[in-house]
Order: C-alpha cells, then sequence, then structure tokens
C-alpha cells in the first residue's frame, strides 16, 4: 500500500465492492484494495460459461429509477447504436442510441431488451404480475375467477395487519390469488410457509404493486408520460450487456485496476481485529498463509454472519448470537440445451425459433419443486452458441446448503430436474443436448428467524466508525444490483465526507418512494 496516502479496504468484488472502488477513485484520493474470496468476479450477478453458452446467475435486469446508477452502466457498456442478431433477423425495429456501438462487431454493448415474465400455473401462462385481462380469466375459469374477485373486494374492506409477507400479499390481491400465485413459490424460494416471514420482503422487493396498480398499469400504459414512474416489477424494457451480467463488473473491474486500484483474488477474509470502536486490521487466508492487512477504511460486502464472526471477542454476545442466527437460502441453477421447448410460442411476440417469448417463468405448478426457468436466448442471442437451432435454459432451485437437493450428486440432481420439467409439459428428454449444475452458496438474505432483532446487530456495527456495510449480503437485505451499487455510493460520500452516520447506507432501498423521489429530483 502506498504511504501518505488514505487507504480502503473492501470486502467482496461483487456489484457493491466494485462500485465502491470505483466511486473511491473517481470521487476521492482513498486507494482502494478489494480482497475477493474468489477468482470469480460479479458476486452472484455473475455471468458462468459453459461450452460457449453463458449462465446468468439468478437472472439480473439492468434497471434503475437512479441516474447516478444507469449513468454508470452506460459509461462501461453504452447502449447498441444497431440492431442486434435476432432483431435483424426478425425484422424488429425499435430505438437505438445514435453512434452507439455495433452487437454484431463490438462486444462492449448494452442491449435494449423486452422483458416478459409469465407464471406457469396449471399448464398455462398467466401475466406477471397478475393481472385481469381476458385470458387471466380464462385460464382460471370461472370459478377461480369468481373467488378471487370476491376475495380481493373483501381483502379492500377487510384489511389485515402487515405482520406477516402472508399478509402483506392478501391485502394487495386477496387470499384466493396469493393462495394460487403466492403461497406456494414463496415457499419454494423461502423453505418456509408466507406467515413465518417477515412483512419486510415484501415492502423490498414489490414495494406499492397491488393488483390495482397491475391492472391501472395496463389502462394508463398508452397515456403514460415518464416511464420511470411505474413499479419496477411491471417495467416492459431493460438492459443488458451483451454477455450477461458479469460481463460489466468484469469491465468494472478492469478499470478500476487501470486507475490504479487493486483487486487481490482468491483472498479470503478469516478475521478482523478491532477495538469496539474502528476496525484496525483484516486477516485474510492466500494459499494456505495467512496474512494481516491494514487501512483507514472498509467496505464490507461479505455476509453479515461472517462478518460478526470473524470479529470473535470483540462481538457482545447478544449482538454475536442474532447475527450467528441469521438466515439464507442457497440456491442451484441447471443449465440445460435443448433441441426446443415443448410449451409453444402463442403469443403476438415474434421470436428466432418461435420459441416463448420469456426471459423467466415463475414455476408454480405445485408438483415439482422447480421455482424459476431461465430461457437465455431472450436475454441475449449473444448467450447462446448457437442460438437459431438450439435453446439454452436455467432451471432454478431454492435449497439450504446440506439438505437433500444439496448433497445429491450433480449427475442425480440433473436427471432430477429434467424429469420435474418433463413432468410440466415443458421439454421432451431426448431433447436435452448438454447440462451442468451450479451451486450458490448464501445467495438470498432471509427474513425470518433471528432477523428480526437485527436491528441490534446493525446498530453495534454502526458503531464502528471506519466500517461500511454495503451490498445485498453485507446488509442482510435481498437488494437488486442498482440498490448494491447505491449503497456502496452513499457509502463512500459518507466516508469522504466524515459523516459520522450511515443512516443514508441503510436507506437505500427502504423506503417505498425512494427511487421515485430520488428520480424526480435528479431528472430536474
Amino acid at each position: 500500500m502506498e504511504k501518505d496516502r488514505k487507504t480502503a479496504l473492501i470486502i467482496g468484488a461483487g456489484p457493491a465492492g466494485l462500485t465502491a472502488a470505483y466511486e473511491l477513485l473517481t470521487k476521492t484520493d482513498i486507494l482502494p484494495v478489494i480482497v475477493e474470496e474468489s477468482d470469480i468476479l460479479g458476486g452472484i450477478s455473475r455471468t458462468v460459461e459453459y461450452h460457449g453458452n453463458r449462465i446468468d446467475i439468478g437472472g439480473h435486469r439492468f434497471f434503475s429509477k437512479s441516474r447516478e446508477v444507469n449513468a454508470l452502466w452506460q459509461e462501461l457498456m453504452p447502449l447498441q447504436g444497431a440492431p442486434s442478431i435476432d432483431d435483424i433477423l426478425l425484422k424488429n425495429e425499435k430505438e437505438l442510441a445514435k453512434g452507439g456501438p455495433d452487437p454484431q462487431t463490438e462486444d462492449a454493448v448494452m442491449l435494449s431488451r423486452r422483458r416478459v415474465s409469465r407464471i406457469y400455473f396449471l399448464k398455462k401462462f398467466f401475466d406477471y404480475p397478475i393481472s385481469l385481462t381476458g385470458q387471466t380469466l380464462k385460464n382460471m375459469g370461472f370459478v377461480r375467477t369468481m373467488r378471487a374477485g370476491f376475495g380481493y373486494l373483501y381483502a379492500c374492506i377487510f384489511k389485515k395487519k402487515e405482520d406477516s409477507l402472508k399478509n402483506f400479499y392478501i391485502n394487495r390481491f386477496g387470499a384466493p390469488l396469493y393462495e394460487m400465485f403466492f403461497e406456494d413459490y414463496t415457499e419454494k424460494v423461502w423453505g418456509k410457509n408466507p406467515a413465518d416471514i417477515s412483512a419486510d420482503w415484501g415492502a423490498q422487493r414489490v414495494k406499492g404493486l397491488s393488483l390495482m396498480r397491475a391492472v391501472w398499469a395496463f389502462l394508463s400504459k398508452p397515456f403514460r408520460r415518464n416511464k420511470n414512474h411505474v413499479e419496477t416489477s411491471l417495467i416492459e424494457q431493460y438492459l443488458y450487456p451483451k454477455k450477461g451480467p458479469g460481463q460489466l463488473w468484469e469491465t468494472l473491474a478492469a478499470r478500476v485496476e487501470s486507475m490504479g486500484g487493486k483487486i487481490l483474488r482468491n483472498h479470503r477474509v478469516i478475521s478482523l481485529e478491532t477495538d469496539g470502536s474502528r476496525v484496525t486490521g483484516i486477516g485474510v487466508l492466500h494459499d494456505g498463509k495467512e496474512e494481516r492487512m491494514e487501512a483507514d477504511l472498509y467496505f464490507s460486502s461479505m455476509p453479515v454472519k461472517d462478518l460478526v464472526e470473524g470479529m470473535g471477542g470483540a462481538v457482545p454476545r447478544e449482538v454475536h448470537d442474532i447475527a450467528a442466527a441469521l438466515p439464507y437460502r442457497d440456491f442451484m441453477t441447471v443449465g440445460l440445451l435443448v433441441d426446443k421447448l415443448k410449451i409453444r410460442n402463442e403469443t403476438k411476440m415474434k421470436t428466432v425459433g418461435n420459441i416463448v417469448p420469456d426471459c423467466w417463468i415463475y414455476v408454480q405448478e405445485r408438483e415439482v419443486k422447480l421455482g424459476r426457468l431461465q430461457i437465455f436466448n431472450n436475454w441475449s442471442p449473444y448467450m447462446v452458441k448457437d442460438f437459431e437451432h438450439t435453446v439454452w435454459i436455467g432451471l432454478e432451485y431454492f435449497c439450504n446448503e446440506g439438505d437433500g437437493l444439496w448433497n445429491m450428486e450433480d449427475a442425480d440432481f440433473i436427471r432430477f430436474a429434467i424429469d420435474e420439467l418433463v413432468k410440466i409439459g415443458i421439454i421432451d428428454a431426448e431433447d436435452v443436448l448438454d447440462s451442468v449444475r451450479i451451486k450458490i452458496k448464501k445467495a438470498y438474505p432471509a427474513y425470518f428467524g433471528s432477523y428480526a432483532q437485527f436491528d441490534t446487530v446493525r446498530g453495534w456495527l454502526d458503531g464502528i466508525e471506519n466500517l461500511w456495510c454495503i451490498g445485498r449480503n453485507g446488509q442482510h437485505r435481498y437488494n437488486n444490483m442498482d440498490h448494491s451499487m447505491l449503497t456502496a455510493m452513499e457509502a463512500v460520500r459518507a466516508a469522504a465526507s466524515g459523516s459520522g452516520s450511515k443512516d443514508a447506507v441503510w436507506n437505500v432501498n427502504t423506503e417505498k418512494e425512494y427511487h421515485e423521489e430520488k428520480s424526480e429530483k435528479e431528472s430536474a
């Protein structure tokens, strides 16, 4: 580390960590050093390549109501100025950026993509978010439709106390629609009934969304002037790096290093020294050897559970016990390359090979454990080696490290996943050409168990004046990429100004209208 220059140690090279490093380099004279446990950049937002086909772990739409975040994305990867290969083949017309790069000849390019996400239930497709269109009513049938309508009216009149995710959803959609479209899927994701999950998760992910808002968004679409004033779950267009989200984070990492920042890969943080008011150093493990590192500032995007554990005896017993019990949900993706899908494209949207147009499909069928299905051809044609003749899909499963699904051998689990897709009519087994399984630990911070006492942990961590908790795992909060980036931006601003308050960092994505208000102020 350079003498006579302040330094910052950043734990983790995901969206938050990389953004923090870039902000330090562009807004301050502080030297950032990132220590990353693996040799992969981007955290869960990485892109995995397998036999020429690319997997987006979890699916990452690049959409934000923050002008600051959008500006950084497009600085790194400008919006396309010429059509992508699928638009050329389909003769699609779309708005292109004047002077922007051509995705056919350049890699550093953001594509403008059409968002299509639907629910697969009763072996039929329903709009996501659920809305009362004619097709929805037809698919549900008369009896289910009447139950849903009366259930929604009842929920509007008799509001429940929002002390659980279950009541959060019922207040917005009614009990029948909750039971049909939310309960089972949410239990797949978290391994808990929504009655046992904090309503905070609903506030994080769907904010003001409700059945009425979904219907209003549909009816008001032709008259809408400001495209930013729409719930995030309802957006119809998004940006996407040509070769997946990992491409953008690798580009940002290269920018950080070119500006003098350091990224130490395969350096696992195993301990943090603190005197109770400041972090005084960290211990890292690299190539089997332990070494100690010091800095002036510390930014942590590692899981709160691991952060607190690494501080050892300096942590009060109550704080330690709450952090040690914080729950997480682990994640697995099975990539399948298939000749074709069995489900048909019955929409009016044109696609290459006439595959269904969905980016991802929420699988609500109760007889399978599969949670969500991605179709990478529709994210970007450049994610698929032979996108004109094959379909590359990702099957998403939510589990706990060490449980029955997690411990299955790769070959056995892949067979299990294929059998599930066959059971619900998505593919025929003989059409599978290639396959791979990928595991991700601590993918989703969970909102049950000791999370109810999380403020105690946060309060103690906030008392460590040179430590800033950022990102999804760093705050134990189910943030999107843009929210994780904003926590890093706010942390750097506060640290550079000498502010002792961490509130701005923690307030990202907690207030219902946070981004709408921010968007108005910035655009003004």
